[in-house]
């Protein structure tokens, strides 16, 4: 709990002098004020998070946690829970969509067992993190102890400590768990109090009775186990996932040292809002690269107050908007970098 505590204390606000340097700098640049719309205000937001008027983009890191589910009991997924450990081998192997995305946006894959049912063997890209065997059924009582979730939240705090030792300039978050999409609703549900068929969707692809069930299985665990919204950790113990907590921790992490994260999906979304229900702060160091199709995902981003990139009708996870957010915003970096001044090109500006 202290590394925790000393995290939450280290988390400040956005630099504002910084952010009134890019602005001038982007002002400056060869183009109509404002003319590249979003690019711009991202510019600003990472130029407050790392307080520098031109922010470093090089060492990118994409962290995916993994962690299995004991919901899975309940028949909530059209795939089976052995899949978390056989699509971890796959990231390990370079064979997923995010190796293929992260090689794209030249963003390390760092993949983080957080809890999987099984043990993997050892790999160089592995981080072995593990908090417990996979979740408890959430639908029979909490999916964890009180000092689990503290865990899980320390140990995406970690491995961002880690690896800002190594350098990282830009983190994006993912995800792998057969069952989670199932406990990210619970944790929509809980923190808004909505009604559950507003925020549950089919996942990795269940049918409509599959939806239902789905839909009856999260509210039987918010009833069983009646999460405190007002208690971030104790939504995380009653409905959450080892890898949701580690994602929520990855985002503190990350805030704590003034790198920007990059949120992806439905699942780190849920992360995102456990992070922000322990510092409501964190939300100004994240930027959420997509809109999922899960139809919980907006109801997220609301809440977070945090503008998409973009909208793809993505669902897959693991980290795969994120790595495509992080090539648009270091295009939109690398734009005030590399792009010359009305002065440096001898253009003439709108007020000459």
């Amino acid at each position: 709990m202290e590394l925790l505590k000393r995290t939450l204390d280290s988390i400040g606000v956005p630099d504002e002098e910084s952010m009134r340097l890019a602005q001038r700098r982007l002002d400056s640049l060869t183009k109509p004020p404002g003319s590249l719309g979003v690019l711009e205000d991202v510019v600003r937001r990472v130029a407050g998070i790392t307080g520098r008027e031109m922010p470093e983009y090089e060492r990118r890191i994409i962290f995916t946690l993994a962690a299995d589910h004991g919901v899975t009991a309940e028949g909530v997924s059209a795939f089976p829970s052995e899949v978390t450990a056989q699509m971890v081998a796959n990231f390990l192997n370079g064979g997923a969509a995010i190796n293929v995305l992260g090689r794209h946006a030249g963003a390390k894959i760092v993949v983080v067992d957080v809890g999987i049912a099984c043990e993997i063997p050892a790999h160089p890209d592995l981080v072995v993190k593990k908090v417990g065997m996979g979740t408890a059924n959430m639908a029979a009582g909490p999916a964890m102890s009180r000092e689990q979730a503290v865990r899980a939240v320390e140990a995406g705090i970690e491995v961002v400590a880690e690896r800002t030792a190594e350098g990282l300039d830009l983190a994006g978050t993912g995800d792998m768990g057969i069952g989670n999409t199932t406990s990210s609703a619970a944790i929509v549900a809980a923190f808004t109090s909505l009604p559950v068929e507003e925020i549950a969707g089919r996942g990795t692809g269940l049918d409509d009775a599959g939806l239902e069930r789905k839909i009856e299985v999260v509210r039987r665990a918010l009833k069983v186990n009646r999460p405190d919204p007002l208690d971030a950790l104790d939504v995380l113990m009653k409905v959450g996932g080892f890898e949701i907590g580690a994602i929520a921790g990855v985002i503190l992490g990350c805030a704590a040292r003034r790198v920007p994260v990059v949120i992806d999906g439905f699942i780190s979304g849920a992360g995102a809002l456990i992070a922000a229900g322990l510092s409501p702060r964190v939300k100004d160091f994240m930027l959420a690269s997509h809109r999922s199709a899960e139809r919980g995902h907006g109801v997220i981003l609301e809440r977070l107050g945090l503008r998409p990139l973009f909208d793809l009708d993505l669902r897959l996870g693991e980290g795969t908007g994120a790595a495509l957010a992080i090539s648009v915003i270091v295009a939109a970096l690398k734009i005030q970098r590399e792009m010359a001044t009305f002065e440096s090109a001898g253009v003439s500006s709108k007020s000459d």
